[in-house]
């Protein structure tokens, strides 16, 4: 995972807690976990780590590894 950039998800789920919101860093889309995802019907309540692993940001396709911690709650 050294070929990702400080602050991207990488995949390593213990950077994050369940609670954690994401931004894509290609489109700035943001995953927050409160809400879910309507266009991958992804429930409320569904943290990232726990996102199948097929998801893709819904606004621009980007693999979940790229996405940045931006708050963590």
């Amino acid at each position: 995972m050294d070929h990702f950039f400080a602050g991207s998800f990488g995949g390593d789920v213990s950077k994050i807690s369940p609670g954690t919101k994401l931004e894509c860093k290609i489109c700035w889309h943001v995953y927050d976990p409160a809400v879910g995802d309507t266009y991958w019907q992804v429930p409320p309540g569904t943290a990232f780590a726990d996102l199948p692993e097929h998801w893709t940001c819904p606004e621009c396709d980007s693999a979940k590894a790229g996405f940045m911690v931006i708050a963590d709650e």
